[in-house]
This record gives C-alpha cells, structure tokens and sequence, in this order.
C-alpha cells in the first residue's frame, strides 16, 4: 500500500491545469461500444479507473491505439460477447463502478448486456435499480444471478417508450441514453440527469448520428436509429479537480492560477466557494485565486446558519463536499454540511478532528464546521484515504497542517486525479510518495 509523506504549511504559487474528467470519460468510452466504426477521444485522464476501463473494453475485442498522452481511438467491430460469461470478466468487471455502463451498449447493440456486481468507493448505498428498471421498461428482460453475482439483461431489439426515472441518477441516465439510441421508436427519460458529462455524452452520441433532444434539461428525448458512426470527440476538465485546486489554494494561503476550466460549465461550484469566504476571479476560462490570509463564511439573510447540501445538476455535487469541510475548518464562522446522498461519505472527519478540526458530526449525512479562523492550524498526522474524493481532501489539509503528515491508501486517490503529487511539487508542495 503506497503513501504520501507531506510537509505542510508551505504557501504554494503558479498555474496547474485539470485532467480530463473522470465521470465523463467513464460514459463516453463505454458509448463507443454502439459502433463498429473507429471513435477519437481526447482529453482521456491518466487514472487507475480510467486505465481499467479501456483495458476491460480491450478485452471484450475493442481493437485500442495510443495516439498521443490522452487520445485514444477505439474500435469496436469484432466484440466477443462471450467474454461476458468468463471469470476474467467478472474479476475486471467487479473492480470498477463505471463497468455497469458497459451494459446499454451491449443490449443496444447486441442483445445482451451482462456485468458482475460492480465495485467502487466505500461511500454507501450505491444501487444499480435505475438502470435495469430503464432497460425493462426498453423492453430487456432482466435477471440477476445471485450465485454468481451477474446482473443479466437481453432483448432482441429494444423499443422506445416513457420512463420516469425515480433518482436523477448519472450513470443511470447516461445508460439508458446509449441503450436507447439504437433502438426502435422514440424515447422520452423524464427526471433525468442533466450534468455537463451528460451533456457531453449526448452532443458525442448526436455526433455518431443519434437524435437527442432536450439536451441540459431534465426530460431527453432519443430517437432511435438503426445505426451509429464513428466520431472525435473531447472531454471537458474535471469540475472535480477544479474544486479541490480552488480549496488547496485557500487552505494553503496560495496564489493560484487554474488553467483552461470550462467555466460556464461549473455551474455552481465558483459561488459556493464564494459563499465561504473565498476570493476567486475568471479570467478569460481560467480561474485566478489569490493569497488569503483569512476568509469568512457567509450568514443567510436572516441571519441563520450558512447550509451547503449537495443536490442533482444545477445543484452542488456531492464529489466537493468534503472539500468545502476542510476548507471550512479554516474559515471564519460556521457552516452546516448536509450530504444527502450518500450515508458514509462524512466519516472521514475523525482525521480531521484529530488534526485540530473542530466538526461535530450531527449524523451520517450531516456535520456542523466551526472554523478556526486559521487562529490554530492543523497538526500533521498519519491517516488513510478512505476514497477517492476525502482522500484528496485529506491531503489538502496535510498541506496546510503543521509538521508531517502521511497519508496512506493513495491508490484510493490515484483512482480519480492523475500524477497528482507531481503536479503539486510544480506549484512548491512538499510532498513525496512512498511505494
């Protein structure tokens, strides 16, 4: 198990520019599974999820070439579709979160769409439910085998229909959008995930030759067709990434430049840094932040308890909220953080409890922040990234903490963000990785 050894409280400076993001990359190479034509995609993230990704659709027959650090081109006209029954499926399958959308395609396409149990970050309940429901309501027929944990659907060829999806759920959506642009009629997803990856997703697939409608709203209609293309396409920066370069620069009393963001694509992730306190400027499509020595959390109007709760797209996603605690642990004032879809996301906050923090944990699902106005930094400790997301938020605040810190468990992190230690010793961190 690797580790990040950290000297903290070194102010840092410079310009870092995003990874490709990650929750796009997850759906937009998995679409090109609808085609037997060859598909371009640049901006691909350097990441262990994303690596598994392409080698899983390597292994199914999608013939894969390197054409620079982060395009690719995929292949996919001889797939074995029986690959889906092997062991050395399950094994690959079962390791990602991103495989279940192997799945619409396959269905689409092929008339069958199998995946083990899937696998992915410890932050709770994570269920799978949207998507299979979708693909029913499309016509499949679906059966899960509990002896060998397979999640199993097949259709000779599925028909368009409405469905109201019970969560705006991303992935779901995202599946149910492939599954649907092969097949015959129109389709209407109401209640759908509208996230800029979706989006993305959509404007790829309507590139291939599929017909969507609706695009950014929660109601998108597809067209089927009876046949996809090849395309390019590029995915946009991490929204993610951004989030947690805009917090280390806080916590870290840095001056930052972050390059190349895809502004009017963050939604409401520069004002929800702002509502804390924190100065950032646009600056064509980069976002400058500069030195603060101190930042203070705004009040409501009426005078109550700032909230930040996490909600589905335009809303805050749930992928920053740990971030917006640590930095909050800084801050002057106090925040409640509400994290309303998943139950285990806030139990890392014991790391930051013992690094000084000052957080009480209401419930699983919510922790009151009472900043310390950086009138006592954090002390470095030794602590495990429990998943991708706090892992980062963990390492943000060793940054900012007196002394040494090492984190452990940092494949967790590599997961998600790519050469992260190098490109932090580019801006003056001291950080160092251990194998």
């Amino acid at each position: 198990m690797g580790s990040f050894e950290i000297q903290g409280g070194k102010r840092l400076s410079g310009e870092i520019t995003p990874q490709g993001a990650k929750n796009e990359a997850l759906q937009v190479i998995n679409a090109v599974l609808l085609t037997g034509e060859k598909v371009i995609i640049n901006n691909i993230p350097d990441i262990i999820d994303v690596n598994k990704l392409i080698n899983l659709l390597e292994t199914l027959g999608v013939k894969i070439e390197k054409i620079k650090k982060g395009s690719y081109s995929f292949q996919a006209d001889s797939i074995d579709v029986d690959f889906l029954t092997t062991e050395e499926f399950k094994k690959k399958g079962g390791s990602l979160r991103g495989s279940i959308m192997i799945v619409g395609p396959l269905l689409s396409r092929f008339g069958k769409g199998y995946i083990p149990k899937p696998g992915g970050d410890k932050i709770g309940r994570r269920r799978v439910d949207t998507h299979f429901i979708g693909f029913e309501k499309l016509g499949a027929q679906f059966d899960f085998d509990s002896h060998t944990n397979f999640y199993k659907a097949h259709a000779k060829r599925l028909k368009g229909c409405y469905m109201l999806l019970d969560e705006a759920s991303v992935t779901g959506t995202a599946n149910i959008i492939m599954a649907a642009s092969l097949a015959e009629g129109e389709t209407t997803i109401y209640n759908a995930a509208c996230e800029p990856y979706i989006q993305q997703l959509c404007k790829m697939l309507n590139s291939m030759g599929a017909n969507i409608t609706g695009i950014g709203s929660n109601m998108i209609k597809i067209n089927g067709v009876d046949k996809l293309h090849g395309c390019e396409h590029t995915i946009l920066p991490d929204m993610i990434e951004i989030g947690s370069f805009i917090g280390l620069a806080a916590m870290t009393q840095s001056e930052i430049t972050i390059k190349n963001v895809s502004y009017d694509n963050l939604g409401v992730i520069p004002n929800t840094f702002r509502r804390l306190g924190i100065k950032l400027e646009r600056r064509g499509d980069d976002i400058f932040i500069p030195s603060q020595k101190s930042y203070e959390i705004e009040s409501f109007i009426d005078g109550s308890i700032m909230t930040i709760a996490d909600a589905p797209w335009p809303g805050f996603t749930p992928d920053l909220l740990s971030i917006i605690i640590v930095v909050a642990s800084q801050a002057r004032g106090s925040v409640l953080i509400h994290q309303k879809m998943f139950e285990s996301r806030l139990f890392f906050v014991d790391k930051l409890i013992d690094m000084g923090a000052q957080i009480i944990l209401c419930d699983p699902h919510r922790a009151t922040v009472i900043g310390l106005d950086r009138k006592t930094a954090l002390k470095g400790i030794t602590m495990t990234s429990p998943d991708i997301r706090a892992g980062v938020s963990l390492l943000i605040a060793a940054l900012s903490a007196n002394g040494k810190s090492t984190v452990l468990n940092i494949e967790q992190i590599d997961r998600g963000y790519e050469n992260i230690e190098h490109r932090l010793r580019k801006l003056g961190a001291d950080i160092k990785r251990n194998n």
